[in-house]
């Protein structure tokens, strides 16, 4: 921690004048994903840089930590017992929302971030996701069932409390990354609050992408979908005669 403290003074010494200014770092900004990647903790720390301290009367910082995932379409249905047998009686097309999205503060998000700010900047999980142009009453309830669902398989993540913030200088906090991550680009956003408002941002991103012999299939299946077909038969055939010949070796 020490190393790390006189990194983030040297960069506040760094900096222009500013009222109050977020300076960022990561414990790494590039995550390869393999064949045997399981998951991953990410350390976000920063700092707030003052030209001078605020006044005495001024309400305490807080600090809101979001890092979001690529943005793809989606349709979340409804399933309806119909005759003895689930059928999906209903959807709602989502326009936009991430593969992945954690929110992590220094206190409950309710209590240092307005609904206009929330709508400004679009930090809460039902926020990050664009549902628009849907005319279902209940569209509401399918975006709750998305989050819950989400949330369940650890895509989406609330994290009260889990902003460390220090003499309202230092702070840090830690995301896990699932094992399920998709490729692509993941936006980490750090909000500086005051009463609510949002005095300063800060934004950067962790690079995810795949390496190795899993890009390599990756790429092949986008460029020769057929040269990838023939190959993924291929596989199969050997493991299924693999497990034959084991299959016989054992009852022999």
């Amino acid at each position: 921690m020490r190393r790390l403290a006189l990194v983030l003074l040297l960069l506040l010494c760094a900096l222009p004048a500013a009222a109050e200014r977020i300076v960022l770092g990561l414990s790494e900004d590039q995550v390869a994903l393999t064949a045997t990647f399981d998951g991953r903790d990410i350390l976000i720390f920063g700092a707030v840089r003052r030209e001078e301290g605020p006044p005495p009367e001024a309400a305490p910082l807080n600090v809101i930590v979001t890092v979001s995932g690529p943005m793809r379409p989606l349709t979340v249905r409804r399933a309806e017992r119909r005759f003895g047998i689930w059928i999906n009686a209903s959807a709602v097309r989502v326009d936009q929302a991430p593969s992945f999205y954690a929110v992590a503060t220094t206190r409950p998000l309710s209590e240092i971030l307005s609904d206009t700010e929330d709508l400004r900047h679009s930090i809460s999980i039902p926020r990050a996701i664009r549902a628009v142009g849907n005319e279902v009453i209940d569209r509401d309830s399918y975006i709750e069932a998305l989050i819950r669902i989400r949330t369940e398989e650890g895509s989406y993540q609330m994290l009260e409390g889990g902003v460390t913030f220090t003499e309202q200088t230092l702070f840090r906090t830690r995301v896990t990354l699932p094992a399920t991550l998709t490729e692509g680009r993941y936006a980490t956003r750090i909000f500086l609050t005051r009463e609510g408002a949002v005095v300063d941002t800060f934004e950067t991103a962790i690079s995810v992408r795949k390496v190795g012999i899993e890009r390599w299939l990756f790429n092949l299946s986008r460029r020769e979908p057929v040269q990838y077909g023939v190959l993924a038969l291929l596989i199969a055939l050997a493991a299924g005669w693999a497990a034959s010949a084991a299959f016989q070796a054992l009852r022999g």
